[in-house]
């Protein structure tokens, strides 16, 4: 049973039972108090907490703010650039939720803390001072009382009726303060009913607020997270394309790695200990220098580094080669030794020791040194594949066959185009299917032949590695049978794109298996591995457009008919901004992207199509040019077999593109620039030529021969 109800009355008995009653009632208050008091002081621990925790989420949402990814490579892809923008929108995330979590514990603050201890001060502290009161008059009155019945009767009247008037005065203040004190106490009784629960439901309904924002944040959240998931899926899987293509590389290169000892074609990079002379007694000391010879200047730049001094680099020393000698052990009593001339202080010859005998031939070869090459840097992917694929009536009907049969027997094959062959099977198929004799077996029908086996076939049919020189052409610019295979096959892989549910395959798992077996760069590079993702993507845009693509025939304002702009200009000369001439996979070889047909000449457009993603159309310099690209036939007037041509030396041309130099070696000129003793230049995409009495280079897609 609960408290026994104060009657209004009793005050007048003030009987046991009701002094009882009044003992629950106040013991009731007293814990209400302690309740209170106990409920402030952990909202206060609360909110303290809290306060500790936004400042914690601050600090994570500025850390993932303030940081960023560095990526390998000169470009993002899309992918690459949302995922690093993924972290900013992190910390947003967490910085508006930390808003709302701030917004909370103020209005808890104002709904909860405070009225809470209103009522504990006002209404609980005010039943304290009344309990005191009625305490106070309870013993006045019954000291009093005990006094007046203590009195002799023997009293004169007139003290006697004074005493109990003084009593009855006493006795009616104690029983108002009674009846107040029992008013009191009832009503603080059902006052805390609401005045502490609807503080308390406000409390929650603050909580409520704070998670349904949280919430509404998270449905704005989904769309972008879903959409980071696919440009992390995206991403997850050109990386297990390019670790794969990055494994293999590594392993051929540590099987034969003087063949990969040459990156470039026109500098050699390695250590040399270089003997610095000095003057008697002190004999002479050997120094290890990193060192780089630029074949074309002569010039050997090297500094000195220690890798044992925690890689501490020293200055770089220049000088400019005249000859190059082997010196034999007979004249030094060491190996692998080499004596240069140098042309900046005639007379003096420096001698230098090459790390290895392999090192010693290498630089030899190098410098040009008296001695034959020891052995050719390059790779013959030709000669390691035995087939030399080509584009003919029967390549194209091996293409059709292969496609039929997948497309019959194995479209719903979960890793289609994913999941390899054996080897020496792959070979022996592409042997029968490329023989005039024997090519004519139905793959949709032969089980001999399982569908991995067909697609491994048609992987390496379509892989020729042996391409020497990248040409850029868009789509529409290549030969026609070329073109007709590439569209057979992005039709194909647009099939087996439409079945992913089944094969798991899907635009961007193709574009990862087919981007580096269509587009393979020219050297076997980590830097060129890391770009394969780009090729990826050239092969996704294939894919999803190619009905447009195969199916429409350009424009004027076409990709290939725009004028070249200053991008595409330095992506003909990633040489300018370093020091050595390096190979930069930036631009991607379309015309490889098939077996070249015998007979088909290989001429085409360049067209960039590298960082960008996709096959962008170029903004033009000046205007959108008449179809005039075409750059073979500008090739082929400026070769040496030409007739009218001596040496290469004799054309002309004329911009139609201005230009302004970039790099000391390239010419500036105005459309209209007449150019004299234009010839190919050793650089890919480019001229040379001589302009108002100075020779330099001249982007080949800027003139045009007169």
């Amino acid at each position: 049973m609960g408290l026994h109800p104060l009657e209004f009355s009793e005050c007048y008995l003030d009987s046991p039972v009701f002094r009882e009653k009044i003992k629950a009632h106040e013991a009731e208050l007293d814990k209400t108090n302690r309740f209170i008091k106990e409920l402030y002081k952990d909202g206060k621990n609360l909110i303290n907490a809290t306060k500790q925790l936004a400042l914690a989420q601050r600090k994570f949402a500025q850390s993932l703010g303030e940081f960023q990814f560095e990526y390998i490579g000169d470009a993002k892809t899309d992918d690459e650039r949302c995922i690093d923008e993924s972290l900013q929108e992190f910390s947003n995330f967490l910085k508006n939720l930390e808003d709302q979590r701030e917004l909370m514990m103020r209005n808890i603050t104002e709904t909860l803390m405070k009225p809470l201890e209103k009522f504990r001060k006002e209404q609980l502290g005010s039943a304290k001072a009344e309990r005191k009161k009625y305490e106070k008059e309870t013993e006045k009155y019954y000291s009093s009382l005990e006094k007046l019945l203590n009195m002799s009767a023997k009293k004169k009247e007139p003290q006697l009726q004074e005493a109990d008037s003084q009593v009855e005065t006493i006795r009616q203040h104690f029983q108002e303060e009674s009846l107040d004190y029992v008013c009191k106490l009832q009503e603080i009784q059902e006052r805390k009913k609401f005045d502490c629960v609807e503080p308390m439901l406000a409390f929650f309904q603050t909580v409520f607020t704070f998670y349904h924002q949280g919430f509404e944040l998270a449905n704005d959240f989904n769309h972008y997270k879903k959409a980071l998931q696919i440009n992390i899926q995206n991403t997850r899987s050109r990386f297990e394309g390019t670790r794969v293509e990055v494994f293999e590389l590594m392993k051929r290169i540590r099987e034969v790695p003087q063949e990969y000892r040459q990156t470039s074609p026109i500098s050699s990079e390695g250590y040399l200990y270089v003997q610095e002379k000095r003057p008697p007694p002190f004999g002479s000391s050997w120094v290890k220098r990193y060192c780089t010879f630029v074949k074309e200047q002569k010039i050997l730049h090297m500094v000195t580094f220690d890798h044992r001094s925690g890689g501490k680099m020293g200055e770089t020393e220049s000088v400019t080669l005249k000859s190059c000698v082997r010196k034999t052990t007979d004249m030094l009593d060491r190996r692998f030794c080499l004596d240069i001339e140098i042309t900046d202080r005639p007379g003096t010859v420096l001698t230098v020791q090459s790390l290895s005998e392999d090192d010693h031939k290498f630089w030899i070869h190098a410098m040009g040194g008296k001695e034959p090459a020891g052995q050719y840097l390059g790779k013959t992917y030709s000669k390691e594949r035995g087939i030399d694929a080509q584009l003919d009536d029967v390549g194209l009907s091996f293409v059709k066959n292969a496609i039929n049969a997948i497309e019959t027997r194995g479209i719903n094959d979960q890793g289609l185009y994913r999941v390899v062959g054996v080897s020496s099977k792959v070979q022996k198929l592409l042997s029968l299917m490329i023989d005039e004799k024997s090519n004519d077996v139905d793959l949709s029908t032969c089980e001999d032949w399982d569908v991995k086996t067909i697609t491994s076939t048609l992987k390496l049919y379509l892989s020729p590695e042996s391409r020497s020189q990248a040409i850029h052409c868009l789509v529409h610019k290549l030969p026609e049978k070329n073109r007709l295979v590439l569209g057979l096959l992005m039709k194909h892989l647009a099939t087996v794109a439409a079945h992913s549910k089944l094969n798991l395959m899907t635009v961007a798992n193709l574009g990862v298996v087919f981007g580096p077996t269509l587009m393979r760069p020219q050297e076997d590079t980590v830097a060129a591995i890391m770009d394969l993702k780009f090729q990826n993507i050239v092969v996704e845009i294939l894919i999803e457009q190619h009905k447009k693509i195969f199916g429409d025939v350009p424009g004027a304002s076409s990709p290939g008919f725009s004028a070249p702009t200053r991008q595409s200009k330095k992506l003909l000369s990633v040489r300018q901004n370093r020091p050595l001439a390096v190979y930069n996979p930036k631009t991607v070889d379309l015309q490889t992207v098939l077996p070249t047909s015998p007979d088909v000449c290989s001429n085409s457009d360049e067209a960039s199509l590298g960082s960008n993603e996709s096959v962008s159309s170029q903004s033009t310099a000046s205007g959108t040019p008449p179809e005039k690209a075409n750059h073979a036939p500008l090739l082929a007037s400026l070769s040496t077999d030409s007739p009218g041509v001596t040496g290469g030396g004799g054309k002309r041309a004329m911009a139609v593109y201005p230009c302004e130099a970039e790099h000391e070696s390239e010419l500036s000129f105005q459309v209209g620039a007449i150019f004299s003793a234009v010839a190919p230049s050793r650089e890919p995409g480019w001229l040379e030529g001589e302009l108002e009495g100075k020779k330099g280079l001249i982007p080949e897609n800027y003139v045009e021969m007169l």
